[in-house]
């Protein structure tokens, strides 16, 4: 995929079959009567037991707050380890943040484990220009993968030409919102900014918190700057200043900004959100202490397969693309999303071969299974005919398919201090400690130092 956009031409078409052929066996002893006798050394190798191999993935399901995508993980795990009994992996899960953060300090001492997450451009490049990466062509044009990812998704994990990780997910971010508490207040999606701005003007004057958010994780704030840039300046403009092309002091940019604030000043977030996590922020929608969620599509399965929120809670949850801005640049069907996160393997591993053949693997059967058990939608083909899917799924499907352009996270496309720089600016842009100029200023700094 381009770095910040996936073209229209996403068509979501045939579920990935799952075919897992089975590894010749060994020989048996020869027939009577057969005059060859194998060679000792082959004889001695084809009764010999495989090899014990330990396998070491670190990801970022945890079974509370990412409880169907923790079992997908666990299930693939087991199956694995069934079909190929030589092999035990074990697990490491760390939430988002925490994540990435062990994600550093074990590639400063070059002890990534065998097999672990990552996001795509800018974020996976220093991993990959370092040599922590190791090249994924063989089995993505090998016989189980070939062909089967979405047109553009891998092209997002790629350095000068070699591919370096899969992605497992492809993601929109829409707005969630609580059917039940718009129906109270006599309110309907809406869709141009003049009509959000009054639905959350009803909800703040209503004492209801209009939108739930955790600041403290600061790539949440982001989508907000993201889709009201997009909506104001269009998606080439935001590309532009990104990328370096073009400037993040563009005045439709800083207008963006100014915007943030003036959210801020309604009151259209709950209390404390600075300061909040993201599971903490989601838990005022998920709680219905706040009418609206804005979250990647990566969320849906806590709105329609994880049996553990209540069905009636699920039965309440809407969502609304997000709204066109009066005299704006911006299309209502460009949306901030793109390729997931994605499964890489370390260079240095002692068991690469091994890590490779669970990843081709662990790919495939997440593309096969994520649909129906973990209710997320995938970087490989899907079949949208298929009459099982929740409602809600469907429905955010065929919006990606339907979608003219999709802005890659900025924190994930730009270089890693720039992103720094972003996500600290976002902080503070939300707790009104700059003004849109500066925040723009700051941008503009780190995008030209190119690091």
């Amino acid at each position: 995929m381009p770095r910040n956009k996936i073209a229209k031409s996403l068509v979501l078409t045939s579920m990935l079959a799952l075919v897992l052929s089975g590894c010749g066996g060994g020989n048996g002893n020869n027939a009577a009567g057969n005059s060859t006798a194998a060679p000792p050394d082959a004889a001695a190798s084809t009764n010999a037991p495989e090899q014990k191999v330990t396998l070491n993935m670190m990801h970022l399901w945890p079974a509370g707050s990412s409880a169907q995508q923790n079992k997908l993980v666990g299930q693939i795990i087991d199956d694995y380890q069934k079909e190929h009994p030589n092999v035990t992996i074990k697990q490491e899960v760390l939430e988002n943040e925490q994540y990435k953060n062990k994600l550093k300090v074990l590639s400063a001492s070059n002890e990534l484990p065998d097999v672990g997450i990552t996001w795509a451009a800018g974020f996976m490049e220093p991993y990959v220009k370092g040599g922590l990466f190791a090249p994924l062509d063989d089995i993505l044009s090998g016989e189980q993968l070939k062909d089967k990812f979405v047109p553009g998704t891998t092209e997002a994990y790629a350095v000068d030409g070699k591919t370096y990780a899969l992605p497992i997910e492809l993601n929109i971010s829409p707005i969630y919102y609580n059917k039940d508490i718009f129906a109270r207040y006599n309110l309907q999606a809406p869709t141009t900014y003049e009509e959000f701005r009054q639905v959350v003007k009803t909800l703040s004057d209503n004492g209801v918190a209009p939108i739930a958010l955790g600041n403290k994780d600061r790539w949440t704030g982001s989508l907000w700057y993201m889709y009201l840039a997009d909506r104001i300046a269009g998606s080439e403009t935001l590309k532009q200043a990104t990328g370096g092309s073009g400037s993040f002091d563009d005045p439709a940019l800083i207008q963006a900004a100014a915007e943030v604030q003036t959210l801020v000043d309604m009151n259209a977030f709950n209390k404390g959100f600075n300061g909040l996590s993201n599971d903490e922020g989601k838990s005022e929608f998920m709680n219905e202490k706040a009418a609206m969620y804005l979250m990647g599509t990566w969320e849906l399965p806590n709105f329609t397969t994880n049996p553990d929120i209540p069905q009636e809670f699920k039965d309440k949850v809407g969502f609304f693309k997000f709204p066109t801005v009066d005299g704006g640049k911006g299309d209502i069907d460009s949306w901030v999303g793109g390729p997931g996160v994605g499964l890489f393997v370390a260079e240095s591993s002692e068991v690469k071969e091994e890590a490779k053949a669970f990843v081709e693997y662990f790919v495939a059967k997440w593309g096969a299974d994520s649909v129906t058990t973990a209710g997320v939608i995938p970087a490989t083909k899907v079949d949208t005919a298929n009459s099982g899917l929740p409602q809600l799924y469907v429905d955010l499907l065929n919006e990606l398919n339907n979608a003219s352009s999709i802005t890659l996270f900025a924190d994930v496309q730009m270089k890693p201090n720039a992103a720094q720089v972003h996500l600290d600016m976002i902080q503070a842009l939300f707790g009104k400690a700059v003004t849109p100029d500066q925040f723009a200023a700051k941008h503009k700094e780190a995008v030209e130092k190119g690091n």
